[in-house]
């Protein structure tokens, strides 16, 4: 667990102790965090005692009254803004001082709390502050290592998701103005376009979540003996609906009746992604196979399909993170980029290899090779 020192400044002394009591044993937890966090509390009661200690002490947070003897709060903060800004102020304020801490937050404080403050609004206001460090450190983690994936990473986020939020946006607006009237049968498209747009938002969110995994979550002791054809059927299970829509037709064959020791959401990954994309890049009225054998003790996975096929220079830009074939033919079609890149990185790990046949017009074969 790490704890982040959190400074109180206040010349009250039930609100110093109020704050190191109800701080004692709480953490904060989220999901993509690598450890709970705690806190330690570092109390003063003047503006100049709180100064002294900056200067001497590593100090996250700083908890900070407006009103000080001595120097007050907002020099406190001015003396924070221009020394170490990488200190999170929060103010705390009594109502009638709350105009004071508006324009304190606008000056760079990070928030304020108003007093008197139950437990669970300090808490709350904690986990924010939490938070916002803990995000604060990964992206200045990402500027040190210098890779340009983070330039592609913010560019796919604010194209993928702004865009359609803008979208669903517009769509419930006019629905809120009753813009197209008051039968609700006329709204059915605009319904049916933001359903789209939430759709795309959901996968793209999910592949990040299978990259993220992937990059940091690798663990052999979720592997298990698995049926690799009971996965490879409910990713055609999950496709399904859309291959319905489009009239192809998958097929699946398991030669063997293949079992293997694996992380069962890893194996998953390779079928959801390249079951999918078979159907999303084939023709109407096409057919996918997927094929599952073992060769010489090693997991085979074939998927082929009828498709529109890729170019010789496409499939070798094919497991860059965020690339898209882009065409006439894909342009209405959906993704993040990621789903080719997250299978090669799971192929990797298992030290298999993935192999792409296509022509353009005809269709895709993908063959991935595991070691049993």
């Amino acid at each position: 667990m790490k704890n982040l020192n959190v400074l109180v400044v206040d010349d009250e002394p039930g609100i110093r102790s109020g704050v190191s009591r109800i701080l004692s044993n709480f953490t904060v937890s989220y999901p993509f965090m690598d450890a709970d966090i705690g806190f330690n509390v570092i109390e003063a009661e003047t503006g100049e005692d709180a100064i002294e200690i900056i200067n001497s002490d590593l100090i996250e947070i700083v908890l900070l009254d407006n009103k000080l003897p001595g120097i007050q709060g907002t020099d406190v903060l001015d003396f924070i803004n221009k020394n170490r800004p990488d200190i999170l102020v929060m103010m705390i304020t009594s109502y009638a001082s709350l105009e004071l801490a508006v324009k304190a937050t606008n000056n760079g404080a990070y928030d304020f709390i108003p007093k008197p403050f139950t437990p669970q609004e300090l808490k709350s206001s904690l986990e924010n502050v939490s938070k916002h460090l803990f995000l604060r450190g990964m992206t200045k983690k990402m500027h040190k290592e210098g890779k340009e994936i983070r330039f592609q990473f913010l560019s796919v986020l604010s194209h993928e998701l702004k865009a359609p939020l803008n979208a669903i946006e517009g769509y419930l607006r006019l629905m809120q103005d009753k813009g197209a009237g008051e039968n609700i049968a006329d709204y059915e498209q605009m319904i049916d376009r933001s359903l789209q747009r939430i759709k795309g938002m959901r996968n793209l969110i999910m592949d990040l979540l299978d990259l993220t995994k992937i990059k940091f979550e690798k663990k052999t002791e979720k592997f298990q003996l698995i049926k690799v054809k009971d996965i490879a059927q409910n990713a055609i299970e999950a496709i399904n609906p859309y291959a319905i829509q489009k009239d192809v037709e998958i097929k699946l064959t398991d030669l063997n009746n293949v079992e293997m020791n694996a992380d069962p959401g890893d194996i998953e990954i390779l079928f959801n992604n390249l079951v999918s994309n078979a159907v999303k890049y084939n023709v109407d009225g096409g057919k996918v196979e997927v094929i599952v054998k073992t060769v010489r003790n090693k997991l085979n996975i074939v998927v082929k399909d009828t498709g529109i096929g890729m170019t010789n220079d496409e499939i070798k830009k094919l497991f860059d993170e965020f690339f898209r074939v882009k065409n006439e033919q894909t342009k209405h079609i959906t993704g993040s980029g990621l789903g080719l890149s997250i299978v090669k990185r799971v192929v990797d790990l298992y030290n298999g290899e993935i192999n792409v046949q296509s022509n353009v017009g005809k269709g895709s074969t993908f063959t991935v090779v595991l070691p049993m």
